[in-house]
């Protein structure tokens, strides 16, 4: 992986939070990574190539206007006053590639001096096992602070862990032994034929990020928010919001002490219905 910085752009060690979307369901992750860039005063200092990612190209998602500027598959953004380095992922790995990409992410994140990083995704409502709305929308959390993936400061803010997560189950094991060298990487995962219902969860791109990330020695927590594929800018507000609390962002860190909804969602449904059609 390859960090290209603008001309006359550079990067500020002092930005040692890096947060970035694990691609998933709904684009939640993504969706919210959109939103705290276009909100944080960031600002654009490169871009990240790396073979395993899908080639695309955009206009300008940010704004406030469309100017021509080029939007690229991976995208590194900087918002000085809080400290933050933001990732934008736009396309998705080339088949067979989600490890690889995950192992080199983690060798960039330890290069550049990344002290936490934060993992936002989406999870797939049809599997939550549990599911408790009395208080509204529930946030999940998955962290390497403690071997089960507790977090006493994640449960400060009324978060819950994942219950999927099992460092002794066969897959989530097989992921930390290739982050930690114990094994060789294969093609694929090595029980890709009898993959069971325990196996969905570590076979998702943030369980490989968090895993190298996390074998690198460095801070991670994920948060998640489950979800269905359509409308997901709800969730997306949700997710930013509650990345907000773990940052201790506040409203003075938002341009206009508000979120600022990025131009580009302004047609991510496409255009309204012909109404002569009714």
């Amino acid at each position: 992986m390859e960090f290209v910085v603008e001309e006359g752009k550079v990067s500020h060690p002092e930005c040692s939070t890096l947060l970035l979307p694990a691609l998933s369901i709904g684009n939640v992750g993504q969706l919210a990574v959109d939103l705290l860039i276009s909100s944080l005063k960031s600002e654009k200092i490169g871009y990240l190539d790396d073979p395993s990612v899908l080639p695309c190209i955009g206009n300008d998602a940010y704004g406030p206007i469309p100017r021509g500027e080029l939007s690229l598959p991976l995208e590194a953004y900087e918002s000085l006053s809080s400290s933050l380095t933001l990732i934008q992922q736009r396309s998705p790995f080339i088949k067979g590639m989600m490890i690889e990409f995950a192992k080199n992410l983690a060798d960039f994140a330890a290069a550049s001096g990344k002290k936490h990083i934060v993992l936002l995704s989406g999870l797939d409502f049809g599997r939550w096992q549990k599911i408790d709305l009395s208080s509204g929308v529930q946030t999940y959390y998955l962290s390497s602070s403690n071997a089960d993936g507790s977090d006493s400061v994640c449960e400060k803010f009324g978060w819950k862990r994942i219950e999927e997560y099992n460092p002794s189950q066969r897959c989530w094991k097989y992921l930390t032994d290739l982050a930690e060298g114990n094994v060789m990487q294969e093609d694929n995962f090595p029980f890709e034929d009898e993959l069971e219902d325990e196996d969905y969860y570590p076979s998702l791109p943030f369980a490989a990020l968090f895993s190298f990330l996390k074998g690198k020695g460095l801070k991670v927590t994920c948060l998640f928010s489950y979800c269905s594929e359509g409308d997901n800018m709800p969730d997306a507000f949700h997710l930013a919001e509650e990345a907000s609390k773990l940052l201790g962002l506040t409203p003075n860190n938002l341009l206009g002490g508000r979120w600022q909804i990025p131009i580009s969602w302004n047609t991510v449904y496409g255009p309204p219905p012909d109404v002569s059609m009714f």
